[in-house]
């Protein structure tokens, strides 16, 4: 097989991976995502760490969860930078740490992400990890495209 079979390949399997996800065929999303996590592909890590997470389709595991997440997160996706933001927030799958969170979804807002941005209004807006600020609250919703709030 030549390496672009081998790609085409990979796309389909990836493309019906995440077709079964979104239609919450967790079990064979899994079947199909995983060995792509596992070789790198950051849309795979992203959604086996959401699965993975929340024990959808195969057993929770908060590790797992963590590390693909990371990883697509670190390989420049905006939804996995959100997502470990989260994690981050939350003290989910990881230590909390406002610090970090706040980075992460920076991250996200950088790449034009409305939640990441949204996020960060409302941590300032609420004093959430960080101090309270309104007036940056009311920059991060109208970059949001949020208008008055």
């Amino acid at each position: 097989m030549t390496d672009s079979t081998v790609d085409m390949e990979q796309e389909m399997t990836l493309n019906s991976g995440i077709a079964a996800f979104e239609a919450k065929h967790f079990v064979r999303a899994a079947e199909l995502l995983e060995p792509l996590a596992e070789a790198g592909n950051a849309e795979a890590q992203y959604r086996v760490a959401i699965m993975a997470q929340n024990g959808l389709g195969m057993v929770e595991n908060r590790l797992q969860a963590y590390r693909f997440m990371k990883a697509a997160a670190e390989a420049g996706l905006p939804l996995a930078q959100h997502g470990l933001g989260f994690m981050y927030l939350e003290g989910e799958c990881v230590d909390k740490n406002a610090e970090k969170a706040l980075e992460w979804f920076m991250k996200g807002a950088e790449q034009g992400l409305q939640g990441s941005m949204t996020t960060i209004a409302m941590m300032y807006q609420e004093g959430n990890g960080v101090e309270a600020d309104p007036e940056k609250a009311r920059e991060w919703f109208h970059k949001a495209g949020f208008d008055e709030m």
